[in-house]
């Protein structure tokens, strides 16, 4: 973690900064949200104010529900994205190693401080206010006397009325008895246990994880997995060569990093993955409180230093019943914005939160209201320096395009690419302002059918800081040396769309001529003049 420097620019911590009004925005944050469809946000109607309220991923949890109903749910996603013309990613999240209680009858259960409950791996058991079933057999093995387990909707966020405190008391057998550490009352019909930095012996990518990309995600050609408790390299492995083998070749994997287990072995997890999230429900129990805030700082800026996109969970639960956040999450948000991620990713509060589409602008604003203060000078220098020199000539030319975007107060930046990748560089260096990249098609075969790439490459890139897609026609790609010219029209007139140009405004353009890349500056006249 970097120290001695702060991460805003210092006119903007005046108090009149403060108190002057936020500028109503047409254009998104630049930070991406990723928002969980469920049974509060699945509708066709408020999938679609989800995506015009800023939804860039839509993330599908597997630990909860079937197939068939993300499947309707995804669906309704598809028209959405039709009726509202925008680009959506699609996420799969799966359910790895995570314990959980199944509360079959609905009813809640009420446990009240000091009494003793009993945690078995008997599931034929009802759940009680005496006796916690639990999906996995060697969870006595596992746990010692003192040993804390959480259990809850929600986990224990600091919403205590619907999260239990649990402490070891003694192992009977495959049983293990607790002492209740706080009153509270669990909802619902699945509940999820985590037992704070305790081995769980069982894989990463579990049979039904298998079963669900196989299935669901080969079918939707899902842009990304979330690999959920990855706690070693090798999970980031076995996930690649088998997505690889269901013909997922162009899906990306985001590790999710969510124990001290995976902490531990989170720079081999980085250099593997194409990118990270940190969950901080479970970490945030792993690890003392005050350490939280240390690990996130570290592993966003290792993400940052390589331009691996890396997003942060668990920011404003109290939405999940509530119109509005608490000072302390709005201000967390604002933070993980300055610390450098490049996404914020909402679960409950979207998956069954009672205000979706409001926990999605919310975040929205809070992120853009953060990065017109952020010091984008020093995540420049940052980066920079962490590339040292000499730097490569793709690398050279990224940083030149953010460096000069700066230095003639561009307006936009638009690169052109086709696997992406040209894009996550300049997103590297941080810009300021955003960065549309002209996704141009490219025309492959595989089995002896001819196809054009680009669409999954494009939805990729929402998941990265500043870089927003526009997917060219396939007839850009196949039309020779006009083909940026019109992918350059599109960019413009998509941007004077946005709000975001006028007569005269600067444009960096970022393109490649033959094998070198180069960088121009296009000045904005509803006409191209170089």
């Amino acid at each position: 973690m970097q120290g001695g420097q702060v991460a805003v620019e210092g006119p903007v911590l005046r108090l009149a900064s403060v108190l002057t009004p936020s500028k109503p925005k047409f254009f998104p944050s630049l930070t991406k949200v990723v928002g969980t469809l469920g049974p509060n946000s699945r509708s066709v109607e408020v999938i679609e104010a989800c995506l015009e309220a800023g939804m860039s991923v839509a993330r599908f949890d597997f630990s909860w529900l079937d197939e068939n109903y993300h499947q309707e749910t995804l669906d309704n996603l598809r028209v959405a994205v039709k009726n509202v013309k925008r680009l959506c990613a699609v996420m799969l999240d799966t359910m790895g190693p995570a314990l959980q209680v199944r509360n079959k009858s609905g009813n809640p259960i009420e446990l009240m401080a000091g009494n003793q409950v009993t945690i078995t791996p008997d599931v034929t058991r009802e759940p009680s206010a005496e006796i916690l079933p639990v999906n996995y057999l060697g969870l006595a093995n596992a746990v010692i006397k003192g040993d804390t387990i959480f259990v809850g909707q929600y986990l224990f966020t600091g919403i205590e009325t619907t999260s239990i405190w649990l402490e070891v008391l003694e192992t009977r057998g495959k049983d293990i008895l607790c002492l209740v550490k706080n009153s509270a009352t669990l909802q619902g019909s699945i509940f999820t246990m985590h037992a704070s930095q305790v081995h769980i012996d069982l894989p990463t990518l579990t049979d039904v994880d298998r079963q669900a990309i196989s299935n669901w995600g080969s079918r939707n050609k899902v842009d990304f997995i979330s690999l959920s408790y990855t706690r070693h390299v090798e999970d980031v492995r076995e996930l690649r060569a088998f997505i690889k083998a269901q013909n997922l070749h162009e899906t990306q994997i985001f590790a999710k990093v969510e124990t001290v287990e995976g902490l531990r072995h989170f720079d081999d997890i980085l250099e593997e993955a194409d990118g990270i999230i940190l969950s901080r429900g479970n970490l945030g129990i792993d690890l003392p409180p005050e350490k939280v805030f240390l690990f996130q700082k570290s592993a966003i800026h290792r993400c940052n230093m390589i331009g691996k996109p890396v997003i942060i969970t668990r920011v404003v639960d109290s939405m999940t019943a509530n119109l509005r956040p608490t000072r302390a999450e709005a201000t967390d948000v604002a933070n993980a914005v300055l610390d450098g991620a490049d996404g914020i990713l909402l679960g409950p509060e979207t998956l069954r939160g009672m205000y979706p589409i409001e926990a999605i602008k919310t975040v929205g604003r809070i992120c853009a209201e953060a990065e017109v203060v952020c010091n984008q000078s020093l995540q420049f220098k940052r980066v920079a320096k962490h590339v040292g020199e000499p730097m490569s000539h793709a690398e050279s030319v990224a940083s030149s395009a953010v460096h000069t975007a700066t230095k003639v107060k561009a307006a936009m930046i638009v690169v052109f690419t086709s696997s992406g990748g040209a894009a996550r560089l300049i997103a590297k260096y941080r810009p300021s302002v955003p960065v549309f990249a002209v996704v141009i098609p490219r025309l492959s075969t595989n089995s002896l059918k001819w196809t054009f790439t680009g669409s999954s490459q494009a939805r990729q890139l929402l998941g990265v800081r500043g870089v927003y897609p526009i997917l060219a026609s396939p007839n850009v790609a196949t039309s020779g040396g006009s083909s940026e010219e019109s992918g350059l029209k599109l960019a413009l007139d998509h941007g004077k769309t946005m709000g975001l140009l006028k007569p005269n405004d600067q444009v960096v353009v970022f393109q490649k001529i033959g094998d070198s890349s180069v960088v121009k500056i296009v000045v904005f006249q509803d006409q191209l003049h170089s």
